[in-house]
């Protein structure tokens, strides 16, 4: 690693880094890796983070963009972020081990998308042109759907809505301001717009750009730390220019860090987007070297858990058995008393990720 940057003090942004999701996509990526004879498919990059999906390549994980790249009987993955429905049609063909990582929350929209188009709704939804989430989404129901990427995009797409009631639905990964000027301004057209009870955004995304504001309050810089084609972690940095801060960096890990940007200041924000993983984060704290210290910066607690895909859950007693055996030990006590697979929400995904470097 390169020279440390002894800055004075780190606040430390809490909640920060892997979210439920990804907890829950992760493991069950690793436990497919432990599970199968490499190759194991994905489609998609499992999370939007370069180093978690190297780490996945180096143990035999092949990302495909399209799931006629999966050769018949293989183990597949469908990542995070959602899939269009003919694509987990067409993935489950030709005898595939097909396990769907979806995230719950996106799910989510997807069932509001399809709801609302069968009620006769067109649907503004917002998001990122290409994101995957996005993609998977306008594919629910396409004919209902469309794109707004920005506030802007209403002068286009409001005067040629058809007649009949509107809804508003989102990528679960933006930031509030880029979702809250869409609603109001179609609001104010379409009194009668539907939106979800609750929103769509992610709670994690809003609990992570709650800690960043907080942060930004009390910093000289911030450090966040995610990939480029992470939309929550770009919204991060976004939200810490917003609240005030004019030095803002967004890093892939501790090499990539700017000593001239970070010239002069004190106090330097830490946090990291959903699908970065914590180690990342120690490593980059370790680089700023703080000769005052690390102060965590506590918002509120996340406890939720998402437990593995349906089609790993289905697997597990019959993992737990197999262990069993192997080790000598009573397969029926392992299915009753549960084995290291049936004990996933003790697990850490970051910790399950490190792992597999060993």
């Amino acid at each position: 690693m390169t020279d440390r940057l002894h800055v004075d003090r780190v606040l430390l942004a809490e909640p920060r880094g892997f979210c439920a999701g990804v907890e829950m996509a992760i493991k069950a990526l690793v436990w497919m890796v432990r599970v199968f004879d490499a190759p194991v498919y994905c489609y998609h990059e499992i999370v939007h983070n370069r180093l978690v999906v190297e780490r996945f390549r180096a143990r035999g994980v092949v990302f495909v963009d399209s799931v006629d790249e999966v050769p018949p009987g293989a183990p597949l993955m469908l990542s995070a972020h959602g899939s269009a429905p003919e694509v987990v049609a067409a993935a489950r063909e030709h005898g595939r081990f097909v396990v769907n990582a979806v995230c719950p929350l996106v799910t989510k929209v997807h069932h509001e998308a399809r709801v609302r188009a069968g009620k006769g709704f067109t649907i503004l939804y917002v998001g990122h042109a290409g994101h995957d989430e996005a993609e998977g989404a306008l594919a629910v129901a396409p004919g209902a759907m469309r794109l707004v990427e920005h506030e802007d995009d209403l002068d286009r797409v409001l005067p040629d809505l058809p007649d009949g009631p509107v809804a508003v639905l989102a990528q679960t990964t933006l930031a509030l301001h880029e979702w809250q000027g869409v609603v109001e301004r179609t609001r104010a057209e379409h009194p009668d717009l539907w939106t979800a009870a609750r929103g769509d955004l992610c709670f994690a995304t809003t609990n992570r750009q709650a800690a960043l504001r907080v942060v930004a309050e009390r910093a000289d810089a911030i450090v966040v730390i995610g990939s480029a084609n992470s939309s929550n972690t770009l919204a991060l940095a976004e939200v810490a220019r917003r609240a005030g801060c004019e030095r803002v960096m967004r890093i892939d890990g501790p090499d990539e860090l700017d000593a001239d940007l970070l010239d002069g200041a004190r106090v330097v924000g830490v946090t990291a987007g959903a699908s970065a993983p914590d180690d990342l984060v120690r490593s980059v704290v370790a680089r700023l070297d703080p000769t005052d210290g690390i102060e965590p910066v506590f918002v509120t607690d996340e406890d939720e858990y998402f437990p593995p895909p349906r089609e790993l859950r289905e697997l597990v007693p019959a993992l737990d058995s197999v262990v069993a055996l192997l080790f000598g030990t009573d397969p029926g006590a392992a299915r009753r008393m549960g084995g290291p697979f049936a004990a996933d929400r003790e697990v850490d995904a970051s910790a399950a990720l490190a792992g597999l470097d060993t």
